[in-house]
């Protein structure tokens, strides 16, 4: 071959060919689009004759590792990758119902979750019934509002943010008996603490944004069931609306999962700890954390949870100014929405992260003006409580 032109150099450069297979951190595969062999082996992959990469929008092998990974750590058969976490719910949502169809959910959901099920998926004729999390644990209110059109059941467990937790077991065996999947947001639980899948759920979603990363830097999300129904989601409604997760960002989850098991364990423990501190200050009229035996679901979440997680839910005496003032105070704890990081964050539902719902929502779901949500950092929990006992001692 004659020697090419710079210009051609810088296009083609070298030919890239595989260097090594005994990678300790596996590479990541940036790149749109994947060689043929020749014109048959490209029919034969359209076709589905043969297995093999065409499109990064239709596979690539370092997000096809990360769905491996997350499938094997919640005890699935398949999952897939997606943009963000409401993409991945936005899939489930659009691939299970159609237009005239209507699914029951928990009314306590992340606030994004709600304004999809409440606003966007009703454009589509596609309606949520909602269920507020004092009434989920009683299996007639459930069924009640199920039909010949409710196509699937959806929880979050523990809910996002009032820490509210969902007897998964009961609703699968609802889901079970209508004939209906049940979708179970595995978010603020991790796979680490909670196997939804083995409790009778039919489909996992997690924002891998939050703990499956756990730095921050990324954003991302995760179907994780059975090879058909993961077959049923990327063939209807991924393949061609096209929420799919970027190979940089499957390889930043595969990288944050290796510790996966040590963050939580610290995240649990040191919220446990801090929960049982904010409980005896003063100026705190209550905290929600499900490892507290005061917490109404605690006898649910010792059963269905290995640990107690990372977030924290608590009011302060004083309203909503006396909540500015521990969010405006801290000085350790920064105040942001998301969760999961390593470091600790403060923010205020009502405002901020559920300030889609209304008035009249929040009181439904249980989120009062003046909650706070607290994101259990991997800072030393002396020095997050230190941090919180000046905001609160302040609170004039």
């Amino acid at each position: 071959m004659k020697k090419l032109t710079r210009e051609t150099e810088i296009v083609h450069g070298i030919h890239a060919e595989p260097v090594t297979s005994l990678d300790l951190v596996p590479p990541i595969h940036m790149t749109s689009t994947f060689k043929f062999q020749d014109v048959d082996q490209g029919a034969d992959l359209f076709s589905g004759k043969r297995d093999g990469y065409i499109y990064t929008r239709l596979g690539n092998p370092t997000v096809d590792l990360l769905e491996r990974k997350i499938a094997v750590l919640e005890g699935g058969e398949s999952s897939a990758a997606t943009a963000s976490g409401m993409a991945a719910v936005a899939a489930v949502a659009m691939t299970l119902a159609a237009p005239g169809d209507n699914f029951v959910s928990c009314s306590t959901v992340y606030g994004g979750t709600f304004a999809l099920f409440n606003t966007d998926l009703a454009r589509f004729d596609i309606r949520a019934r909602f269920i507020s999390p004092r009434l989920s644990g009683i299996r007639e209110e459930i069924e009640q509002r199920i039909d010949a059109k409710t196509r699937f059941l959806y929880v979050e467990t523990p809910a996002n943010p009032t820490l509210d937790i969902i007897d998964i077991s009961l609703w699968a065996d609802v889901a079970g008996f209508h004939g209906i999947p049940l979708v179970v947001d595995n978010t603020f639980a991790s796979p680490y603490l909670q196997h939804p899948l083995a409790l009778g759920a039919d489909l996992v979603i997690h924002s891998a944004t939050k703990y499956l990363g756990g730095h921050g830097d990324l954003i991302g999300g995760v179907i994780v069931g059975s090879d058909r129904m993961i077959r049923h989601i990327k063939a209807s409604y991924m393949k061609h609306f096209g929420p799919v997760m970027s190979p940089f960002n499957a390889w930043l989850i595969l990288r944050g999962i290796k510790t996966l098991a040590l963050r939580m364990a610290r995240h649990s423990d040191s919220a446990f700890t801090i929960a049982e501190r904010l409980s005896s200050h003063p100026r705190v009229a209550a905290v929600f954390y499900p490892g507290l035996p005061t917490h109404p679901g605690h006898m649910v979440a010792r059963r269905q949870m290995k640990k107690y997680g990372g977030m924290i839910a608590f009011e302060v005496r004083g309203g909503i100014p006396a909540g500015k003032t521990v969010m405006n105070t801290v000085t350790l704890c920064t105040l942001a929405v998301s969760l999961g990081d390593c470091e600790t964050l403060i923010q205020h539902p009502a405002s901020m992260t559920h300030a889609v719902y209304s008035p009249a929502e929040r009181r439904l779901a249980g989120i009062s003006d003046g909650l706070i949500r607290l994101s259990v950092g991997l800072e030393h929990p002396d020095d997050i409580m230190g941090d919180l006992k000046q905001a609160l001692d302040g609170i004039s």
